[in-house]
């Protein structure tokens, strides 16, 4: 009979170490996915303030020089054809630039994905010890039982379903959403 409970006494360690390995491990993989969403987060932050900032220095640039164009024309008192082209470019350098500016902010909405991302990470790693949680000390069954290794197989199979379910959300790519002026799909 000693031999018995040893054997349920071996089993339970071993189920008990297995469980925590695979919650090691998962917690591992979210925090580690984390880790690499921040890293590509201040990548296209970094990015998009580079961006936006040329774009705002070019459209500077090109209304002084279409407010220099203007007060040329108003000092004559009449446009020349070769004035009316050069406001008609210098519009369309203004429009590039502004719409340059405006991709500039769609890293804004990837950067908000990529938060996303990282909420339902941690969510699902707080998820993961919630399966732990379910059954409190005080309904723990006393140790070496068969009731033990059975409460351990409940546990388990809760910690896996949810890994399993959060599995999917694991790698996903990061499209552009919002804003009219094109496409950009990351990582």
């Amino acid at each position: 009979m000693a031999s018995c409970e040893l054997n349920a006494s071996d089993r339970m360690q071993l189920q008990v170490a297995s469980l925590l390995s695979g919650v090691s491990t998962h917690g591992d993989q979210h925090l580690a996915e984390v880790e690499r969403d921040l890293v590509q987060m201040d990548v296209l932050l970094d990015e998009a303030i580079k961006k936006l900032c040329a774009s705002f220095m070019a459209i500077d640039q090109a209304i002084g020089v279409q407010q220099e164009t203007l007060d040329a024309v108003l000092a004559t008192g009449m446009a020349a054809p070769e004035q009316n082209a050069r406001l008609q470019a210098l519009r369309d350098e203004i429009g590039r630039h502004v719409g340059a500016a405006v991709t500039g902010l769609q890293f804004q909405d990837m950067t908000s994905q990529l938060i996303g991302r990282m909420v339902q990470h941690l969510a699902g790693l707080r998820d993961v010890f919630g399966a732990l949680g379910g059954n409190g000390a005080a309904t723990l069954p006393e140790s070496g039982s068969e009731e033990m290794l059975a409460m351990l197989d409940r546990i388990g199979d809760r910690v896996g379903a949810r890994c399993a379910e959060l599995n999917g959300l694991v790698r996903s790519t990061v499209n552009q959403r919002h804003m009219e002026s094109g496409d950009i799909e990351l990582f």
